[in-house]
This record gives structure tokens, C-alpha cells and sequence, in this order.
């Protein structure tokens, strides 16, 4: 169900997996000038955090007609998704949050804190991996059933979820990182590209330092879609990643400083990446799959941004069967 464009009328909030539903705000004013228009199926929900800010979620219950099917012989997890920097929960429920509601899955897309329609905290960045990790680890806590979920991070969100699996938060049922910065940080992708891609370094200075992203479509296209991704979809995410990040989701010196994360003994861990990956190099995965001790999966024909792509359905599949396998 959509929210409507110009108010803050919401849809009800189903009860099944959600608990503690005074933690749960039903009512909240748009921050964003382009606000996202929800799927039919989903509800924006704001999880009031002890900081007292509120949390954006977008929501999209299982069908009641594969959970039937699914739960005699096992009960899916219920999914959380973390974005990564410029996004907001948004960004998962364009595909993925239909796509394992199909599946039979109930699926939570978080806005971290100064993104998408979350409250943004005092101060010019919007936290740390520590403040972002208790954050998640609160929703989690409090608002998702007792049975553990299956943590899934994109980019930054991926070391967030890196962060949180080594702090041990709360029990997880497995956790997924798509196109993830590695655990020790962006700054050796930095200077390899600097030494061995300075065009592409260039590049990616100007798109995302410089944010020349949010007003140029050829290098939003380059840095997070495949060339295959038609303009006019490009043009409408682009609009949405500018308005989604109204604050840094981290300060870079510091956050570079307290890496690498700390080593996990946790298995249940699968790390995936895209072969047209701009921001992501393949070292880059194969050095995140190499310290969890994982093989990690390269797809092809797919960028970095695998959740929006014209081929969104690929790493959608690769991770329905993973945690099938669960």
C-alpha cells in the first residue's frame, strides 16, 4: 500500500513478527522532496530509537500463501536490509522487498539516521559503526520476531553489518554482504585505484567526494548501474539518492582510524559482488571473502548497485537460494 504523496496517512502495520508496537510511530512528516512511493504490499513504519529519534522502515509482509506452503517443513527468517551511503531503505523495496515477500519472507529495509525519512541526530555526520550498529541491533531487538533474521548490508551498509557480526549484537540467522567496502575500510580500493586506474580514480572522486553524481546522469550511471540500465530509470534513482543523504552516514578519518573490524568466528556469511562493480574492485571482494574465511560469489553483468540494476534478479536469486540453504 502507498503512502500518499503529500501527507503522512500510513498504512497499517501488520502484526505478525512485529512485537512492542508502542515503539512503532504510525504518523511522521516527509523529509524528502522526492518521497518514495511505496509498493502495493508495503507500509513505512518509524521505530522510535532510545535516543529518541525516529527510524524510517519499509515493510513488506510475506504472502500468507507461500508462508503457508514454506512453513511445514521450515519457517523463513524475517530479513533486515541495510543501505549503503547516498541510499535509503527505499533502494531494496524497489525489487528485493517484492521479490522475498514472493518468496515467502518478511522483510524490513532500514533508513539509517540522517537518511530517506529517518530523523537525522545533532552534528554533520550521521554516526559511526558503533551508534549505526546499536541502531540496527534495537529494531531487531524490538521489533522483528524472536527467531533470528538474516542481516543483509550493501556497500558501507555491508561494514556496518561486518561491525555488527563481530560485536555480536544479537543472534543472527545468517548475514549477507552485497558489494561491501572490506573490513578494513575504502581507503586501500582508494589507492589502488590511484595507482593502477587514475582515470577511474578521477572518476570516482568527482562522483562521490564531490558528489557530481546527484547532477550528472552519465557518471551516476557509471558509478552505480550497468550500461545496460535505461536513462530514464538512472535519472529517477538519482533523483532519490540525492535526496536520500541529507548528512555523510560516517566521518571517513575517523571511521579508517578504528579499522580494520574485528575478526568473527561467524560462518553463516555470504559475501557477494558484481563483476561491474565501479567502486568495489574485485580485490576489494576477494579481500572481504578472504578474512571471513568464504569464497566469495562474483556476478556477472551486474553493477554495483545489484538491488537496482536491470539485472536486480540475479544476486536476488543467489541469496534466496543461500539462505534456503540455511
Amino acid at each position: 500500500m502507498a503512502a500518499a504523496a503529500h501527507g503522512c496517512l500510513l498504512a497499517s502495520i501488520p502484526t505478525t513478527r512485529i512485537t512492542k508496537m508502542p515503539q512503532a510511530i504510525l504518523s511522521k512528516e516527509y523529509k524528502m522532496k522526492a518521497p518514495y512511493k511505496l509498493k502495493q504490499g508495503q507500509s513505512r513504519i518509524f521505530h522510535k530509537l532510545p535516543s529518541g529519534l525516529n527510524m524510517e522502515v519499509i515493510y513488506q509482509k510475506c504472502l500468507q500463501d507461500d508462508k503457508s506452503k514454506t512453513q511445514k517443513s521450515w519457517n523463513p527468517p524475517p530479513l533486515v536490509f541495510v543501505h549503503g551511503s547516498f541510499h535509503a531503505a527505499w533502494c531494496w523495496a524497489e525489487h528485493w522487498l517484492p521479490f522475498f515477500s514472493q518468496n515467502g519472507f518478511d522483510s524490513y529495509a532500514l533508513s539509517l539516521l540522517g537518511q530517506g525519512e529517518s530523523d537525522a541526530p545533532e552534528g554533520s555526520v550521521a554516526g559511526s559503526l558503533q551508534t549505526h550498529a546499536a541502531d540496527i541491533a534495537d529494531f531487531i531487538q524490538k521489533q522483528t520476531e524472536l527467531s533470528p533474521p538474516v542481516l543483509i548490508g550493501h556497500s558501507f551498509g555491508g561494514l556496518i553489518v561486518q561491525y555488527y557480526i563481530a560485536n555480536e549484537y544479537s543472534e543472527l540467522a545468517g548475514a549477507v554482504l552485497v558489494c561491501s567496502v572490506p573490513p578494513t575500510g575504502n581507503s586501500g580500493l582508494v589507492w589502488r585505484y590511484l595507482f593502477s586506474k587514475p582515470i577511474a580514480a578521477f572518476k570516482v572522486t568527482m562522483s562521490l567526494a564531490a558528489k557530481a553524481f546527484q547532477t550528472s546522469l552519465p557518471l551516476c550511471k557509471e558509478t552505480f548501474f550497468s550500461k545496460g540500465m535505461e536513462d530514464h530509470l538512472v535519472l529517477r534513482y538519482q533523483e532519490l539518492m540525492r535526496e536520500s543523504s541529507r548528512m555523510p552516514l560516517f566521518d571517513l578519518r575517523k571511521l579508517n582510524a578504528s579499522l580494520p573490524v574485528a575478526s568473527s568466528e561467524f560462518t553463516r556469511l555470504l559475501v557477494m559482488g558484481a563483476a561491474d562493480d565501479f567502486i568495489v574492485d574485485e580485490k576489494g571482494l576477494e579481500e572481504t571473502g578472504s578474512f571471513y574465511c568464504v569464497e566469495p560469489v562474483c556476478l556477472e553483468g551486474v553493477a554495483h548497485d545489484m538491488m537496482l540494476d536491470c539485472s536486480w534478479e540475479k544476486g536476488a536469486q543467489v541469496m534466496l537460494s543461500w539462505i534456503k540453504s540455511l
